[in-house]
C-alpha cells in the first residue's frame, strides 16, 4: 500500500518531491477488508478474495487517485496458527507522483507479500505477529529518490466480546516508508472495531490511525513528522449477502495537512470520500 505528505504551500511540495521521492500513496485506510489482510486469517487452509472498489484508501490516503480499483489476493492458514498470503490491487500513485516532479515512472499495481503466527491465548483473544512485505513493480526507478518498496513488522491483538470484534494492531517499518527519504522507523497504529447487529447480514464498522512519519526532510531542518503525520478514520457498514458475496460502503477522513498527499491536479488525497466495494471471497 504507499504514501506521500505536505508543505504549506503547493510549489514547494512539488520541489520536495523532485528531490526526495516522497510519495502521495500508501498511508491510509483500503476501502476493502483484504487491504489490512495480516489483521484477519480466514480459517483454511486456502482462501481467495476478489474485490471492486470505487477508491483504494489505505490508511485514510488515495492510492488510485480517486478513482476505481481491483483487487484481490490469496491465503493459507496452517492449524498451528502460522500463515502465509499475497493481496494485490492496482494503483496510480505511483505514476501520479513521478508527474508531480516533472518525472517519467510507472508502477500500475501493489503487491504485498506477507507471513505471520496468529495464537488464541485466552478465548476472545488472539495475538498475531508478523512481518509486510509492500512491492511496487516499478520502471524508471530513478525518478525516486528512496525505493517505495517498503516492509513492515507488525503485532496486534485481536479481540471478541459477543457481538464485537475488533484488533488493535502496531505496525513498525524496518525500511524506508513508501519512497519517503529518511524515514526508517516510521510506526502506524491502528483501532479498528466491528459490530454485528444480527439483522439482515449488517455490521457496522469504526476506524481510527495514526500514521507518525520518522526522520528529517533530506537538505532541510524539518521533521518528516511535522509535515507527513496524520490521523485517519473510517465509519461503514458491512453487508454479508451470502455465497461468499459482501459489500460495503464507508466514509473515510483524514487531517492529513494540505499539499503533503496531492495528485496531479493538486487536490489533497486524504479529503474524506465515501467508499463502495463489493467482494466475493472463495
Amino acid at each position: 500500500m504507499s504514501l506521500s505528505r505536505a508543505f504549506t504551500t503547493l510549489g514547494f511540495t512539488a520541489a520536495l518531491l523532485a528531490t526526495t521521492g516522497i510519495m502521495p500513496s500508501a498511508f491510509a485506510q483500503t476501502s476493502a477488508p483484504a487491504a489490512e489482510p495480516t489483521s484477519v486469517v480466514t480459517p483454511g487452509p486456502f482462501t481467495a478474495n476478489l474485490t471492486l472498489t470505487n477508491d483504494y484508501r489505505y490508511r485514510g490516503i488515495s492510492q488510485s487517485n480517486f478513482r476505481p480499483a481491483i483487487q484481490g489476493g490469496f491465503d493459507y492458514a496452517h492449524s498451528s496458527g502460522f500463515y502465509l498470503g499475497n493481496w494485490n490491487s492496482s494503483i496510480s500513485w505511483i505514476s501520479d507522483s513521478a508527474s508531480l516532479a516533472g518525472n517519467n515512472a510507472s508502477a500500475p499495481i501493489e503487491m504485498d507479500f506477507y507471513g505471520g503466527y496468529k495464537y488464541e491465548w485466552s478465548k476472545g483473544f488472539t495475538a498475531d505477529v508478523g512481518v509486510l512485505q509492500y512491492y511496487y513493480p516499478t520502471t524508471n526507478l530513478s525518478a525516486f529518490a528512496a525505493n517505495p518498496n517498503t516492509t513492515e513488522i507488525y503485532a496486534a491483538q485481536n479481540f471478541t466480546f459477543d457481538a464485537v470484534t475488533g484488533y488493535l494492531k502496531f505496525s513498525w517499518a524496518a525500511t524506508t516508508l513508501f519512497g519517503t527519504a529518511n524515514s526508517s522507523g516510521s510506526n502506524y497504529t491502528d483501532l479498528t472495531v466491528n459490530y454485528d447487529t444480527g439483522v439482515w447480514g449488517l455490521a457496522l464498522n469504526a476506524h481510527v490511525g495514526y500514521q507518525y512519519v520518522a526522520g528529517q526532510i533530506a537538505g532541510g531542518g524539518m521533521s518528516n513528522s511535522s509535515l507527513y503525520s496524520y490521523t485517519d478514520w473510517k465509519l461503514g457498514v458491512t453487508k454479508d449477502f451470502g455465497s461468499g458475496f459482501s459489500g460495503s460502503m464507508a466514509y473515510v477522513g483524514t487531517n492529513a495537512k494540505d499539499g503533503s498527499y496531492i495528485n496531479p491536479q493538486l487536490q489533497n488525497l486524504g479529503k474524506g470520500g465515501f467508499l463502495i466495494s463489493l467482494t466475493k471471497t472463495f
